[in-house]
Parts: structure tokens; C-alpha cells; sequence
């Protein structure tokens, strides 16, 4: 048997974060061979990650990383808060978001799962890939991000010109990044009305009708003026709409205007059309 001495286990320590004894025997099971070593490590250690896989994951961070016309969103989730502010996990994110835009990753999969599984080992901690997702942009598109706070949301904006010369000019870059920010802060159900389902806005609409037909006044006109009664319920969904999409909600530097409005402003300072070819939210357990 291999002589095991106190640096060697140090140096195995520091590469698994496991324990001195379960190192040391670990190097005495593997010879003194550093690999095998880890492998068996890490074999015990995955058998203690899916003992505690039925724990819930409901702290976590969001990562993005932008390159060029890509963008990757993800969002890494674990246990409790604290490891989620462990610089370790905060690496790790980091890392899987590179990895995955590097690759080409559309979706979590086993390549990823096992760089989380890796941390998750040595911190024994439950920790999740929950979802990933991909923003890819044309050349007369500029993509943009903003993470909220600590990691709790992450945004990309996806900004369109009719010229793509317009996104060297400050006004543009601004404009995204205060975009990314109203995303964040207001969270909008969809870019305008025809994204929104059909189906969706029909049962809001039925929604404020019957709240209107039980208030004693409302109800009243419905039968007495159904003209002005329908007039009033479009009036309350045009509001409801104003709220969950994007271009109508008040901009968030200046609610006076509408995101729309705020778009074309810019857009007619730098002699560019501009307009929102897309984004992506992401909340952690959202």
C-alpha cells in the first residue's frame, strides 16, 4: 500500500472538498493515485447527492452571458440562499452559462448536469440546472442583459433598427439597457396585444363583465345603456392590456410615455426605426 502523507491529502482535500479520513482512505484505496482517488470520492459523494434530490430547490441565482449575436440565460438553483451566494456557485453558473453558449446548448443536458452535480458533491447540498434558454440576434439586432439585484432576475432584451449602423450610437445602447431594466422591474406577459392568447384575453374580458354586472350601478346600464356599458368594459381591457404589454406599459425612466413611445423618440434622434425583436425573463423559482 502507497504511504499516504498529510500534503497528499490536503491536495486531495482541496481538489473534492471532501473530508481528511475519507481522503485519505480514498488515496489508500486508489494506490496514491490522485484520479482514482477522486473518482471513488466522487462516487460516494454522488450516492449522497441522490439521497438528497427529493429536497427542494428553491433558492438559486440567474446567469447570463452575451457573446457577439448570442445570449445565454440560466438559472441555477439550490437549496437554501446561503450556498447561493457561495463564490463557488456563483463560479459555477458563470461557468455553465459559457459552456452552454460555447456548445451550441439549447436546453440543460448530461455535460451540464454533471458540472452541477461536481459542486453539489463537494458542497452536499441539492442543487439544479432548472432551465436554460437561448436569444440569438440578426445583424440589424443588439442583444443586452441586466441581472436584478442579487441574481434573483436576469433579462435580455433583443433591440431591432432598420440599419445596423444605429447601434453604435449611445442613445441605442441606452435605450436596451433601459429596456432590460423595464423588463425586469415590470415583468410584461407579452410584447404586445397579438401575443397574447386569444382564448386568455376572452376570459378577462368575462371576467370584467361580470364584475360589472354585479356592481349595482354598472349593472343598471347594461340593460338601460348597453352601448355605454360595452364602451366601459373595452375601456377596462384596453387597461388591462396597457399593464401586462410590453410597448403600452408606462416606460420605466419616464411612465408619462409608453414603451412604444419611448422607442420611436430615440429612434427618431439617431435617424433609426427601432423596434423589440424579443426578450427573455427569468425569475429564480419563477
Amino acid at each position: 500500500m502507497a504511504e499516504i502523507s498529510a500534503a497528499d491529502v490536503k491536495k486531495l482535500r482541496d481538489i473534492t472538498g471532501a473530508g481528511p479520513m475519507e481522503c485519505k482512505k480514498a488515496l489508500q484505496d486508489g494506490n496514491g493515485d490522485f484520479a482514482k482517488a477522486e473518482k471513488l470520492l466522487k462516487e460516494k459523494g454522488l450516492a449522497a447527492v441522490e439521497k438528497r434530490s427529493g429536497r427542494a430547490t428553491n433558492e438559486g441565482k440567474v446567469f447570463i452571458t452575451v457573446k457577439g449575436n448570442e445570449a445565454v440565460l440560466v438559472e441555477l438553483a439550490s437549496e437554501t440562499d446561503f450556498v447561493a451566494r457561495n463564490p463557488e456557485f456563483i463560479e459555477l453558473g458563470g461557468k455553465v452559462a459559457d459552456r452552454a453558449l460555447e456548445k451550441g446548448y439549447t436546453e440543460p443536458n448530461e455535460e451540464l448536469a454533471a458540472m452541477v452535480t461536481g459542486l453539489a458533491t463537494k458542497i452536499r447540498e441539492n442543487m439544479g440546472l432548472k432551465r436554460l434558454q437561448t436569444v440569438k440576434a440578426a445583424d440589424n439586432e443588439y442583444l443586452t442583459s441586466y441581472i436584478h439585484g442579487d441574481g434573483v432576475i436576469g433579462v435580455v432584451v433583443k433591440l431591432a433598427a432598420d440599419k445596423a449602423e444605429a447601434f453604435q450610437k449611445e442613445e441605442a445602447k441606452s435605450l436596451a439597457f433601459n429596456l432590460a431594466l423595464h423588463v425586469a422591474a415590470f415583468n410584461p406577459m407579452a410584447l404586445d396585444q397579438s401575443k397574447i392568447d386569444k382564448a386568455f384575453l376572452q376570459e378577462q374580458e368575462d371576467i370584467f363583465r361580470k364584475q360589472m354586472e354585479k356592481d349595482e350601478k354598472l349593472g343598471k346600464m347594461k340593460d338601460a345603456k348597453p352601448e355605454q356599458f360595452e364602451k366601459i368594459l373595452q375601456g377596462k381591457v384596453k387597461k388591462y392590456l396597457s399593464e401586462i404589454c410590453l410597448l403600452e406599459q408606462g416606460y420605466v425612466k419616464d411612465e408619462k410615455i409608453s414603451v412604444e413611445k419611448a422607442l420611436a423618440e430615440t429612434g427618431s434622434q439617431i435617424g433609426a426605426k427601432l423596434s423589440i425583436a424579443g426578450y427573455a425573463y427569468f425569475k429564480v423559482g419563477g
